[in-house]
């Protein structure tokens, strides 16, 4: 936050960059992580999927009003099944078709990285 209490905008950084650091931030905790779709290296928006046994949550990348890098459950506040995550990862795709799809094996489906979850 800047001193005039308003929230600091986070710099931004190319997808192909951050989405790297965020797989091998993963792989070096345990929580093993794969693109499984490559989108815009520049500028292209991501997806994350947290997987455990039986469930999967996905992440959105969105911004704050302020302009900071925050999360939100795409598919809802809770967990969903494979095919429920599938069809929400296709329809963005239509939409979007520079966007970056990471997955993660997450048992407490929580990603690996430090996020604001909306």
């Amino acid at each position: 936050m800047s001193s005039d209490g308003r929230e600091t905008p986070t710099p931004r950084i190319k997808a192909g960059i951050w989405v790297g650091m965020a797989v091998r931030k993963g792989n070096a905790e345990g929580r093993y992580g794969a693109v499984i779709r490559r989108g815009d290296a520049d500028a292209g928006g991501v997806l994350v999927v947290l997987r455990n046994d039986k469930q999967v949550c996905v992440l959105s990348q969105v911004r704050s009003g302020a302009g900071a890098l925050a999360w939100m459950r795409a598919t809802g506040p809770l967990p969903v099944d494979d095919a429920a995550a599938d069809a929400y990862i296709a329809r963005q795709v239509t939409f979007d078709p520079d966007l970056w799809v990471i997955e993660f094996e997450a048992p407490d489906l929580l990603p690996p990285f430090e996020a604001k979850i909306l």
